[in-house]
């Protein structure tokens, strides 16, 4: 909560824009910061080396791998060598960006994998079940939501349907089954914001409750690809850092 505070008025802007902009542009921000970060607290001189040398191995392996594989394997045991203190060379550099990352990918995640529920329109509330369960099983609400069909549903194929609808403000569910109470927290939001949509329940018939915030595929509408935040962030990253690391000439 104390970071998600920090981080709110740095990039609450992005959440006017379209998703796959947003995660392109801090894509962005993420890399630059990684690859300076990386420029500068690594002997450059030194990994350029290393990799001229990597570069060179490779080679030979190649030739000789066919010629004479006793010979490609020792050179590829001195290439393994050189991967290695050009991993441990590039550690330092990963341990000042991985926290501050992590913290960046707590927020995007409590913003760019769903799309919030909006005040006064309805949802879902699904409650599953393993085989064995109990015929029926109710829900209800801290504040009170209006539940369009009735709180007391039947199980029927392993899972029972509410549909609700609220203002905007912090719910908690209540689910009562065979004499077990689970609550999980509800939010609805006309800001880019959510609770978890979905809790696992263990030592019990009923296994899962899914709210049915509807997931976030940046790229669904740009190149129809199903992928989420954290995979369009991945993809955006690898394709700015190739370009970046040839421009700053960073090795």
């Amino acid at each position: 909560m104390v970071f998600e505070n920090i981080l709110d008025p740095i990039f609450s802007p992005l959440l006017d824009m379209p998703p796959v902009l947003a995660i392109l542009l801090i894509s962005f921000i993420i890399t630059l910061a990684i690859t300076l970060v990386y420029k500068f607290t690594t002997d450059q001189e030194k990994m350029k080396k290393l990799k001229q040398e990597m570069k060179e191995y490779q080679k030979k392996i190649k030739t000789l791998s066919k010629e004479d594989p006793h010979k490609a394997m020792a050179i590829q045991q001195k290439a393994m060598k050189r991967n290695l203190e050009y991993m441990k060379s590039s550690f330092k550099s990963t341990l000042y960006t991985l926290i501050p990352i992590l913290i960046i990918f707590g927020w995007l995640n409590t913003h760019m994998a769903y799309y919030p529920l909006a005040p006064n329109q309805s949802f879902e509330v699904t409650a599953f079940f393993a085989q064995g369960h109990a015929p029926s099983v109710t829900l209800s609400s801290i504040p009170e939501l209006k539940i369009l069909n009735n709180a007391t549903q039947p199980i029927n194929d392993g899972k029972a349907t509410w549909e609700l609808i609220g203002s905007e403000g912090e719910y908690k569910l209540i689910i009562n089954y065979n004499e077990e109470e689970y609550t999980m927290p509800l939010l609805i939001s006309s800001k880019r914001k959510y609770a978890p949509p979905e809790k696992k329940i263990s030592d019990s018939k009923l296994k899962k409750i899914v709210i049915s915030n509807e997931k976030i595929y940046p790229l669904k509408d740009v190149l129809g690809l199903k992928l989420n935040w954290l995979w369009t962030y991945i993809l955006f990253s690898v394709i700015i850092s190739i370009a970046l690391r040839k421009v700053l000439r960073v090795y």
